[in-house]
């Protein structure tokens, strides 16, 4: 078993200048997380608009792109290389307690660390306003049949939406077990009442637009996977974050099936229904499609009602926490002040742009663009820890900005860049191309250029 040396150095990071107390590293006592829990957490972060609308993505005008066994045969492929690359990933904060944005200093520097974890923050910053964008829509449906049409805004309703995530994310992790064992749970039973009228009404043109749909396996297929990738490319790429929350005790084994089961059951089933949903109506928004296929001002409600929470669940875990890490940690901020100013700059990021109600192409051309990034990073990451490393760090060094991790690691942001610029080549299967190209990279650079570069130190290549 590999080891880091971070128990002896306990008291020298608790005392490191400068660090807010939400970036040390994770006692075990502070660990409240248990495995149900943690799967819920990842269950309703996969039930959410979000997620549905990638499903809607595979109609374009009518058409499916994929049919229904290509779109779950991508899923699953995907899914299995999110859960492996999560257990992969999430070892070393599981193990030490550290968050992403200390981890990234392993490879990239102090300084270097900078520009991979803006690289993390301001993507999860756009889908935290997209996931509110989606919510405010839901919560206007609401009140436009509370109020008998009288009020119609969005743009209102998101802003409330906003200021209310903010003032729960102010209770850090401890706001979000509750949060998603409830959302869960209630969405699930929601979504089921929504997938029960789908078949029972629009069978007929769901099995014809969508289920027969000649679809594809070639680059169609392919990209879809990469796209199911770079969904969660983010995600997985900053594991560290929920793994160090996780108690002690768990295996690795064990984790990655803590990712895969409830990734498949949510994401599968919301994908099949922002499927059906864009077959039926024609409409990539799942909100506004669920109103027309749900043509009961009470049902409406109800249904918008989860749609709300499922948009408030899905980003306690995945987009408010990495973001707030990165500003802590760059201004030097507290975590309130940081996460508030994270929610403040998601009522910024235009989200109405990513999906028009003809079209959700605009939310995959995003996460392709971005993904191209957050692949590279990930690749480089995994090849410093396990063979660059061997799996042996000394944390309290991570910590020191003057320390063995100061400055930046030309190798780590070179392979990055190359990394990115292949997958820009051909960006429908950006994330693959990326991970690949930034790994050979990394290896070849940290081994022949840089001769006197100090990032060799504690390496194979030392």
């Amino acid at each position: 078993m590999a080891t880091e040396s971070h128990v002896s150095a306990e008291t020298q990071i608790q005392h490191a200048p400068g660090v807010d107390e939400s970036l040390k590293p994770k006692s075990k006592e502070g660990r409240t997380v248990g495995p149900l829990d943690y799967m819920f957490m990842w269950i309703g972060d996969g039930v959410n608009l979000g997620n549905m609308t990638l499903g809607a993505s595979l109609v374009v005008a009518g058409i499916a792109t994929l049919n229904l066994f290509q779109t779950f045969a991508a899923a699953v492929i995907a899914i299995g290389i999110i859960s492996t690359v999560f257990a992969l990933n999430d070892r070393l904060g599981y193990r030490t307690g550290i968050p992403y944005v200390v981890q990234l200093r392993m490879s990239f520097g102090v300084k270097g660390s900078v520009i991979s974890s803006l690289l993390r923050g301001i993507p999860a910053i756009v889908w935290y306003g997209f996931q509110s964008w989606i919510g405010g829509t839901a919560l206007n449906e609401i009140a436009k049949v509370l109020t008998g049409g009288s009020f119609d805004s969005v743009v209102i309703c998101f802003v409330v939406l906003q200021f209310v995530q903010i003032a729960l994310s102010l209770y850090g992790f401890h706001a979000i077990k509750w949060v998603e064992s409830l959302t869960s749970i209630v969405i699930m039973l929601a979504l089921v009442y929504v997938f029960t009228i789908l078949l029972k009404d629009h069978s007929a043109v769901i099995v014809e637009k969508w289920v027969q749909a000649k679809g594809s396996w070639g680059l169609p297929f392919f990209a879809f996977i990469m796209m199911f990738m770079g969904n969660y490319a983010a995600i997985f790429l900053s594991a560290a974050d929920y793994s160090r929350e996780l108690k002690a005790g768990i295996s690795d084994a064990k984790r990655g099936f803590l990712y895969f089961l409830p990734i498949l059951i949510a994401y599968g089933f919301v994908l099949a229904i922002g499927a059906m949903l864009a077959s039926a109506t024609g409409i990539s928004n799942p909100v506004k499609a669920f109103a027309i296929v749900v043509n009961n001002p009470y049902i409406t409600v109800f249904v918008s009602a989860f749609i709300v929470m499922g948009a408030i669940a899905v980003n306690m875990v995945a987009n408010i926490i990495p973001p707030t890490y990165v500003i802590t940690l760059l201004t030097k901020l507290k975590y309130k002040v940081a996460v508030t100013i994270t929610g403040l700059l998601a009522l910024g990021s235009f989200p109405w742009v990513l999906v028009q109600d003809s079209s959700a192409k605009g939310l995959g051309m995003f996460i392709l663009i971005y993904s191209a990034f957050l692949g590279p990073i990930v690749s480089i990451l995994l090849i410093e820890y396990y063979i660059i490393r061997k799996q042996k760090v000394n944390i309290a060094d991570l910590y020191d900005e003057n320390g063995p991790f100061a400055g930046y690691n030309p190798a780590a942001v070179l392979a990055m860049l190359i990394g990115a610029g292949a997958a820009f080549m051909k960006v429908e299967l950006a994330w693959v191309i990326g991970v690949v190209v930034a790994g050979i990279a990394y290896i070849l650079l940290m081994k022949y250029a840089f001769k006197d570069s100090k990032f060799k130190k504690g390496t194979i290549f030392e």
